[in-house]
């Protein structure tokens, strides 16, 4: 038997029983997947990523990261409702612990799911471009008072900021989430790429689109009554914080009982503000 062979025997020994326990909590009741999403799928669509996962040294994941840490990771990936093959989530190896991220595409589409979020139409401000905002006094609320871009204003070298605004699906719209240039900068400072990386020199305006539209869904989750997961959706692309490769692990740590079977429980950790060495964009 291969290598990938034997990781793929192992990762779906835990997949089937991370299955049988989510099966479990929706028949008690405790658990409610979105109507569209089909956990046996995705789990399935993990199983395949994970069998291919390897950490820095080429181990791959089933080798080097604890099955509680495997099966926690994947428990938190059907609660979320996410769908790896969509590159809603990526697996990090740190440690012998594997961790779930969530991507740019997971936080819009939980924001979609539990703010009831259409779309968020986001702008980039150029020099010269007319752009002020407002405080609503009424309704507490900060609103776009101008906006006047002008294509030709267009330069990469030039940007000022960025805006979104959050349209929900009965069409109204939220508060005016603004973001200088150097505070998206300073977003991606804390990434493992620190703006760098070709999409961020390349395709500067998109990548500002990116960081505030990530801002407003993460606003919207934490205000969502779903808000207390989000601690386990971890950080987004260009805001997972690099560390030294040989520094140690340093988290909050909170155990979740996670029983498969009536023979078998298992204390899996979930490790909670980890800052890994690597995340794939």
């Amino acid at each position: 038997m291969s290598e990938n062979q034997v990781a793929v025997k192992k990762q779906s020994e835990i997949t089937e029983q991370v299955f049988g326990k989510v099966k479990q909590l929706q028949e008690a009741g405790s658990l409610v997947l979105p109507k569209s999403y089909a956990a046996g799928n995705a789990l399935k669509s993990a199983q395949l990523i994970l069998a291919e996962t390897k950490d820095k040294t080429g181990k791959l994941a089933t080798e080097v990261c604890t099955k509680e840490s495997v099966a926690n990771c994947l428990l938190d990936m059907v609660k979320m409702g996410l769908e790896p093959s969509k590159k809603q989530c990526y697996f990090v190896i740190y440690g012998d612990k594997l961790q779930l991220m969530t991507s740019y595409f997971g936080k819009l589409a939980i924001a979609k799911r539990v703010a009831d979020l259409e779309e968020v139409k986001a702008f980039v401000i150029y020099e010269g471009d007319e752009f002020e905002m407002e405080f609503n006094l009424d309704d507490l609320t900060m609103q776009l008072k101008t906006y006047k871009p002008n294509p030709l204003n267009v330069n990469l070298d030039k940007i000022t900021g960025a805006f979104a605004i959050p349209v929900f699906k009965d069409g109204t719209r939220g508060d005016l989430v603004y973001m200088s240039y150097q505070q998206i900068k300073n977003s991606w400072n804390q990434g493992y790429a620190k703006g760098n990386s070709g999409a961020h020199k390349n395709f500067t305006d998109e990548m500002c689109k990116k960081t505030i539209i990530t801002r407003v869904c993460k606003t919207l989750i934490n205000s969502s009554d779903d808000g207390d997961l989000v601690d386990t959706y971890g950080a987004t692309d260009e805001e997972i914080p690099v560390q030294q490769e040989q520094k140690e692990m340093t988290a909050s740590k909170e155990f979740v009982d996670v029983p498969f079977t009536e023979e078998e429980h298992v204390s899996a950790t979930v490790v909670k503000d980890v800052a890994p060495n690597e995340c794939p964009i």
